[in-house]
């Protein structure tokens, strides 16, 4: 094609909720809502247009064993882009990803850097594991080296309990957070169980990630704060696989995290009702598959969110909260082109007629 040429999606381009347009245009790689005067090799896309999907937890450079070949990134990198998440929040990667930004086929990624754990809280391979007096300095440096997020790891198995317990000190997280702030940067933690969230938002946290320890007394905190929750929910799925896996040796963690798995859906859809942020994550790339971003949506769904709010947690919602454009005039072309509309049934979310990164149709 020549350089005016220019791509037409018609049909029905959902700008919003309630933003719903017949037609855009691409020319250099960006949008457009007038028809260019001089277009030449018009190529033209129909179905029902969505801003490409957002994975708000995504470990793009990470896979079971810590971190994986540049290779292995991209694939994984691809994946995502061919289910039609085109924009990725990298909650924790021990992996250098900078060259993807160079990449016009793989989706943009806002990174958190590297977890930081408690020493011998976490998986192995995966964290900075430091105790409590080096927190702050570990935040800043990953703070400095993110994309504007720092991801903690607020519980984990306690050995000495048996159980899931809180990893830092009320203190410790205080001061952690307040240095993130300092340097322009928000904060998320993983976070499964009860009595690691008040202190982490009191703290003045930004995000938690699963969220299943949410109670009726914590979610009016979440909610009167403002604090944002990516529930995961394909990956608390598999929590009755790893209870069965850990029974033996530690069987009150295990009965806790059967509880939690139990009672998900109706923990996500309190918080929804709360008025809690809620956004689509899948944590791909440690167990799980990338290109899920799709089967999380139909899980908030289930879990009683409404369909279009669902759909918003992973486009236009997502988008705004992260700071990235949907489909605006003059925004980079990311988008995904499905042969239904996604309001009506949000299943075929996981398989997009078209998709279209950086104004390239690339799948």
């Amino acid at each position: 094609m020549s350089d005016r040429a220019v791509l037409h999606v018609k049909g029905r381009v959902l700008v919003g909720p309630d933003d719903v347009r017949d037609e855009l245009w691409v020319v250099g790689g960006r949008i457009s809502y007038e028809r260019p005067a001089d277009a030449r090799d018009v190529r033209t896309v129909e179905g029902w247009a969505l801003p490409g999907l957002v994975d708000a937890h995504c470990h793009v450079g990470l896979d079971t064993h810590g971190p994986v070949p540049e290779g292995v990134s991209e694939k994984q990198a691809l994946t995502d882009r061919d289910a039609g998440t085109l924009l990725i929040r990298d909650a924790g990667s021990p992996s250098d990803t900078r060259w993807v930004d160079d990449r016009e086929d793989l989706p943009k990624i806002i990174r958190a850097g590297r977890h930081i754990a408690r020493t011998r809280r976490y998986i192995r391979n995966y964290a900075w594991e430091v105790e409590p007096e080096d927190l702050v300095a570990y935040v800043a440096q990953e703070a400095r080296r993110g994309d504007g997020w720092v991801k903690l790891v607020g519980d984990w198995l306690d050995r000495g309990t048996g159980d899931l317990g809180a990893c830092w000190p009320r203190g410790a997280v205080e001061a952690a957070i307040a240095e993130a702030h300092r340097l322009g940067a928000r904060v998320t933690a993983h976070c499964f169980a009860e009595d690691s969230l008040r202190d982490l938002v009191e703290a003045g946290i930004d995000c938690i990630e699963h969220a299943t320890g949410l109670t009726e007394d914590t979610i009016p905190l979440f909610a009167d704060r403002g604090v944002a929750i990516v529930p995961t929910l394909v990956n608390i799925a598999i929590f009755p696989q790893l209870a069965a896996g850990g029974e033996a040796k530690f069987p009150r963690w295990s009965a806790h995290m059967r509880r939690l798995h139990e009672r998900r859906y109706d923990t996500v859809r309190a918080a929804y009702d709360a008025g809690i942020p809620v956004y689509v994550g899948t944590d791909a790339g440690g167990s799980l598959a990338h290109g899920l971003a799709g089967a999380e949506v139909a899980e908030l769904v289930t879990a009683g969110i409404p369909p279009v709010a669902a759909l918003s947690a992973t486009t236009w919602g997502a988008r705004r909260w992260l700071g990235r454009p949907g489909l605006d005039e003059g925004a980079p072309a990311d988008l995904v082109v499905y042969e239904a509309d996604p309001r009506a049934d949000v299943r075929v979310l996981v398989a997009p007629r078209r998709v279209v990164l950086n104004g390239q149709v690339v799948g």
